[in-house]
């Protein structure tokens, strides 16, 4: 089970280098294509100001990330599985 899941989209530089990373690291996540799905676009654009900015981070206690870093994910997980 993933602890969060990141909202994307296919052209998106930012968030295939973050799901690069994520992967070598071995952390699982769900992804959703905002362009596909527009209901996604609302959660996107209601954590970052009506902006539809990627790769957010939506996490299991309902807080956001917008373009975080390894570290930002990293410390993030550890603060929900402690």
């Amino acid at each position: 089970m993933s602890l969060f899941t990141m909202y994307t989209t296919p052209w998106c530089g930012y968030c295939h280098r973050l799901k690069g990373q994520l992967d070598r690291e071995g952390i699982s996540y769900e992804v959703v294509d905002i362009e596909q799905d527009p209901g996604a676009a609302d959660i996107v654009e209601s954590a970052n100001g009506g902006n539809q900015t990627v790769p957010t981070l939506v996490y299991s206690d309902g807080t956001a990330q917008t373009n975080p870093s390894l570290a930002q994910v990293k410390e993030k997980l550890a603060e929900l599985v402690a």
